[in-house]
């Protein structure tokens, strides 16, 4: 077969040969094929990419709440219990009619494990949460172990009662502890009451000097 004698005149397809009408046709077939694929499928696959993660994520939140689903009673349990405990603490908290002898009970803590006062500095109320803070900046002397009784004492009263921030330093010539192991310590003592916008004490320096007993 001679190509040069063919007449590639597209209005005279009729009289190609058959292989050349066969080739003719599976180019123009390739050709729409590939003009489908470029106009319409890629689109489509395109769509599919994102059905696909899409697909993903749903299955990923699935198994979450499945899981979810399946402590469900776990979940509560421990809802209830945290509950409980927010409540007893709560319950912890003083009142703020209770503030006052509060900070009393503080200051008597410290004067009955054999402390002596220099500082006793209620500051003002500080908003958290659900709650407010109430520090105290203190400054004792006394012996280590009775440092020890106070903060122990402190951990036993009937209301939440923290201790922050402790500097201690020996007490004597140089820096060095003195004959009676007398220890300075400086700490912030925190209590807190629920929601309180106002605590009935207000904030102000009261310097004392009492004696240990």
């Amino acid at each position: 077969m001679n190509l040069s004698e063919i007449n590639w005149d597209i209005n005279a397809a009729g009289t190609w040969p058959f292989p050349v009408k066969v080739a003719a046709t599976l180019i123009l077939c390739a050709v729409v094929a590939l003009g489908g694929i470029y106009w319409d499928t890629l689109d489509q696959l395109d769509s599919l990419d994102v059905v696909k993660k899409k697909e993903q994520e749903l299955k990923a939140t699935f198994e979450l709440k499945q899981k979810k689903a399946v402590n469900l009673k776990d979940y509560q349990k421990q809802l209830s219990d945290i509950e409980s405990s927010l409540e007893v603490m709560v319950r912890q908290m003083p009142t703020e009619e209770e503030v006052a002898s509060l900070l009393i009970d503080i200051s008597q803590t410290g004067l009955a494990s054999g402390l002596e006062f220099k500082l006793f500095k209620p500051s003002g109320p500080v908003r958290q949460e659900f709650y407010s803070e109430l520090p105290i900046n203190i400054q004792v002397t006394g012996k280590y172990e009775e440092l020890g009784l106070f903060v122990s004492g402190l951990a036993s009263l009937p209301r939440i009662v923290t201790v922050h921030d402790v500097n201690m330093m020996p007490q004597g010539k140089g820096g060095k502890e003195g004959k009676d192991n007398i220890i300075l310590m400086n700490a912030t003592v925190k209590t807190y009451n629920e929601g309180s916008n106002d605590m009935s004490v207000k904030p102000g320096a009261k310097t004392v000097n009492r004696k240990r007993g």
